[in-house]
């Protein structure tokens, strides 16, 4: 006699990848259309037929332990095709933000974080602990925040020292790894175990460096942006996409540079415009304000796609990210002080949030995506 399979709804799941985006999930009559018309979709099990299945009927562990929600690049082929505008692509982004969510810790600050009535409190948060730290010094004789700053020459280090935003910056970019670490450890063992019961792959384990080769293999296509260019209907994408991308690569290596050079050798800034590290922080900065201008205006053009938090969330954070730190460099150059540090302080708020919301918020696909991508390739999914 066959062994019964009791499926047992989450419905509180259902429920809140309605609330993410995939509001239309039940208007889906499981004819396959969307599987069909996915030109990145694997040959066998393809999606997203089975996960809008899935979703359909509350299986959560199910959808959360699958590294195929993550290969879904949300390009739009299935939600144009779809004969009853069911929208797969954006259940599987809504699940991908779930999983997010799922995945984090603290669980508190990842509800706050796509809570948009907890924005204030999470821009606060920054705020008060740059300028409570600050003060704290300042009781104990260590000059670190003047407000104002002293000097006719504008330099943000005399306004907010440059040891006050590391000692501050480095824990919270630390805790954002921490969180991501634990995260990916359980979302690694939870897609290797979901390939194994759906017969996804062979491997019993996971070999350490044969998945550091897989990742190199797969490297080129994360760069180049290959799924995106195999999409139909939104390949466009692709650029702005990858100027977000390659401007938060090109900042995040300027910032070790600068790193090492003021630690490690002692020089301080401001750096002359003609510095090579200053011209590839300047072109990072304007790709990542342009890429995501593209972005937005892309969002808004279309008409028949909505946007929720969490989407302008992490345009909002890139955007303010970039165009913050660019406007502190030219009021800066052109001699307004007053402008310029307010700019800059606002501009560490917004690297704060960065290291500390990103394992929270959509941002974070780019990690758990990357993963789940080279976890593919290791697997040998077809």
């Amino acid at each position: 006699m066959a062994e019964a399979y009791v499926v047992e709804p989450d419905l509180d799941f259902i429920k809140e990848v309605g609330a993410l985006g995939g509001e239309d999930l039940k208007k889906c009559y499981q004819c396959a259309t969307c599987s069909v018309a996915c030109p990145i979709s694997p040959d066998t099990k393809p999606f997203p037929r089975k996960e809008m299945i899935a979703a359909s009927w509350g299986l959560k562990d199910k959808l959360l332990g699958s590294a195929d929600i993550w290969l879904c690049h949300n390009c739009g082929d299935c939600n144009v095709l779809c004969p009853r505008t069911a929208k797969p692509g954006e259940v599987l982004a809504a699940i991908r933000q779930y999983a997010i969510k799922a995945y984090a810790t603290p669980k508190k600050l990842a509800e706050m974080v796509n809570d948009p009535t907890k924005l204030p409190i999470l821009a606060a948060i920054p705020a008060v602990i740059i300028l409570g730290l600050g003060f704290l010094l300042k009781l104990v004789g260590i000059d670190w925040l003047n407000i104002p700053p002293g000097g006719d020459e504008i330099v943000h280090s005399h306004f907010i020292h440059t040891t006050l935003v590391d000692i501050i910056m480095i824990p919270t970019f630390l805790f954002g790894v921490a969180v991501f670490a634990l995260g990916l450890k359980r979302f690694l063992n939870d897609i290797h175990q979901n390939a194994l019961l759906e017969g996804k792959t062979d491997k019993q384990k996971i070999d350490p460096v044969g998945f550091a080769q897989a990742f190199i293999r797969i490297l080129p296509t994360i760069l180049k942006h290959r799924k995106f260019s195999e999409c139909t209907e939104n390949n466009e994408r692709s650029t702005a996409h990858m100027m977000v991308f390659f401007g938060f690569v090109g900042l995040f290596i300027v910032t070790n540079i600068f790193f090492v050079v003021l630690y490690g050798f002692g020089i301080h800034g401001p750096y002359q415009q003609i510095n090579p590290v200053k011209w590839l922080a300047n072109v990072s900065g304007v790709a990542l304000v342009i890429g995501s201008l593209l972005m937005i205006k892309s969002r808004l053009d279309k008409k028949d796609q909505k946007s929720y938090y969490k989407d302008w969330f992490l345009l909002g954070l890139a955007l303010g990210l970039g165009l913050t730190g660019m406007l502190t460099q030219m009021t800066r150059l052109a001699g307004f002080g007053g402008v310029s540090y307010t700019l800059y302080f606002i501009h560490l708020m917004f690297i704060w949030g960065l290291f500390a919301y990103t394992p929270f918020s959509k941002l974070a696909h780019l990690v758990y995506r990357t993963v789940a991508m080279t976890y593919a390739e290791y697997a040998n999914r077809k």
